[in-house]
C-alpha cells in the first residue's frame, strides 16, 4: 500500500486530501509545516509527497530539495500544490525536483488521477 505524506498548513485541504487518499486505499501521514515535513521525510520513506510551497517556516522548495539530496529517497515522487502559479514559480518547483506542479485551486478528482499515475505508471 503506497504511503503518502500530505504537507499543507491549510486544514481544509489536508482533511479533504487525507479523506480521499485513505478512501483510495493509501496510507496517509500529515505534516502541517515545513519543519514537520523535513522530520517526516527523514524518518519515513514515503512513496509520494504532496507539498504546499508557502508555509510559515521552511518552504516547500526547501523540503523538496532536502528530499532530493537523499539517495535513499530517490524513488519518492513529489507533487507541488501551490497558489503560486506564475511561470517562474512553476519552473522553480521543477528545478527543486518536483515530478508534478499543480496550481491551486485544483480539482481533487484530477489530482487523485495524477497521484495514481505517479504511483502506478504502468497501470
Amino acid at each position: 500500500m503506497p504511503h503518502i505524506l500530505i504537507v499543507d498548513d491549510e486544514p481544509n485541504i489536508v482533511m479533504s486530501l487525507e479523506f480521499l487518499m485513505r478512501k483510495a486505499g493509501y496510507q496517509v501521514s500529515i505534516a502541517r509545516n515545513g519543519a514537520e515535513a523535513l522530520n517526516a521525510v527523514d524518518a519515513t520513506p514515503f512513496d509520494l509527497v504532496v507539498l504546499d510551497i508557502m508555509m510559515p517556516d521552511v518552504d516547500g522548495y526547501q523540503v523538496c530539495r532536502h528530499l532530493r539530496q537523499r539517495p535513499d529517497r530517490a524513488g519518492t515522487r513529489v507533487i507541488f500544490l501551490s497558489a503560486k502559479s506564475r511561470e517562474s514559480d512553476i519552473e522553480k518547483g521543477y528545478e527543486a525536483g518536483a515530478d508534478l506542479y499543480v496550481p491551486k485551486p485544483f480539482s481533487t478528482r484530477q489530482l487523485m488521477q495524477q497521484v495514481k499515475g505517479l504511483l502506478f505508471p504502468s497501470a
